[in-house]
């Protein structure tokens, strides 16, 4: 069954003045997850270190307000805000600090390198996106929305692979399940149903789902207040093959030409199926 919670269950733990980390994903709770993740809290004028292990990756989307990512080995710094998505390379040293407060979802896997063995000599650095000028892709068979976040175009490895992906109220998807890879959920907004193994349980904005390999699943958003269920997902490793229950439409993926606010986006992905194990080169 999955594993499931709310992040407003789990006690902050100091790491620095006003910076406060949710452990969300932790071998203790998802025991032989490859995927570690933590929710950080910043207060205004507060610092954080942040420290990738030499084989692994780490990730982080800025939830809300504004921070500067530091980096140790150049000095180099970054504005960032609630539309960016930062890729964090083997070796990285560095700090988040934030001028007002904020919050940050932070993911790091740190076996990457055992699922993408040249990892560690692809010489990759920081690289920064903003999901807001993303492509935008609609599914063919029903109203969701999806902007790819993590692809081994966007960051240059094939350890991790995620995706937002938006629920208008009363969109429901395919059952289906993945094979050879773990998944997590987070939810950004809205609320829904989620279904694992055919065991309904309900989901709201703060949650946590985590998906073993192999566990069918499938979500349905319930719109109260009109609002978009959104989350963000993750996978580790991010090659892996997605099977439909019998009867299940193969999610296709549109091309929109288009970004989350209508206008072009920073770059072009065709339309392709979920049924492909690998992502095509251009996403």
């Amino acid at each position: 069954m999955a594993i499931t919670f709310n992040e407003s269950t789990v006690t902050a733990e100091p790491i620095g003045v006003g910076v406060g980390r949710q452990r969300l994903l932790t071998e203790a709770r998802v025991p032989n997850s490859r995927i570690r993740l933590d929710r950080l809290s910043f207060a205004a004028h507060s610092v954080a270190p942040v420290e990738v292990g030499s084989g692994g990756v780490a990730w982080l989307q800025v939830l809300d307000g504004e921070l500067r990512l530091d980096r140790a080995a150049d000095g180099r710094s970054d504005a960032l805000t609630d539309s960016n998505v930062v890729f964090l390379p083997p070796g990285f040293r560095g700090t988040l600090a934030a001028a007002g407060k904020a919050h940050v979802l932070y993911a790091e896997v740190p076996s990457a390198s055992q699922m993408d063995p040249g990892l560690c000599d692809a010489g990759l650095g920081v690289r920064i996106i903003d999901w807001r000028r993303e492509p935008v892709l609609d599914s063919q068979h029903d109203a969701r929305r999806r902007i790819y976040l993590v692809t081994p175009k966007l960051f240059g490895t094939t350890a991790v692979k995620g995706e937002m992906i938006i629920y208008p109220p009363g969109t429901e998807a395919a059952n289906h399940h993945h094979e050879g890879a773990e998944h997590f959920m987070y939810l950004i907004s809205g609320s829904g149903t989620a279904h694992a193994n055919e065991e309904p349980f309900r989901v709201q904005a703060g949650d946590v789902v985590w998906f073993a390999d192999r566990e069918r699943h499938y979500f349905i958003s319930d719109g109260k207040k009109g609002e978009d269920m959104v989350f963000a997902e993750f996978f580790a490793p991010g090659e892996y093959k997605t099977v439909w229950a019998p009867g299940a439409s193969v999610c296709t993926w549109v091309a929109t030409g288009k970004d989350i606010a209508g206008n072009a986006p920073v770059r072009q992905i065709a339309s392709h199926s979920s049924a492909d194990k690998k992502s095509q080169a251009d996403v």
